[in-house]
């Protein structure tokens, strides 16, 4: 079914991938929302969060979620386009 070049074409864009993934642990990407600062990798992972002194439960909950959300959007995006230069090349129309 799949051509001995294929199947290495394969095996490369997977070598490619899991590199990718690895370089994606060691980018650090932070969202903010007032004083509340959450740090998450490239593969969306939250690493830390940071801020948020003096802040009423409520208002603390809600910046948290609306940081966290702006840091793995922007995590997301990130991964996108690592993801499409390790395929870049190795397989036809990507």
């Amino acid at each position: 079914m799949f051509g001995n070049d294929m199947m290495k074409k394969l095996q490369e864009m997977q070598k490619q991938v899991e590199a990718t993934k690895e370089r994606l642990n060691n980018i650090k990407i932070e969202g903010s929302s007032s004083s509340i600062v959450v740090e998450v990798n490239g593969n969306g992972v939250i690493t830390d969060i940071k801020g948020g002194e003096g802040m009423e439960r409520e208002e603390l909950l809600d910046h948290v979620v609306i940081a966290a959300n702006k840091a793995l959007d922007q995590a997301n995006k990130t991964k996108e386009l690592e993801m499409a230069q390790s395929a870049k090349g190795l397989l036809p129309g990507m």
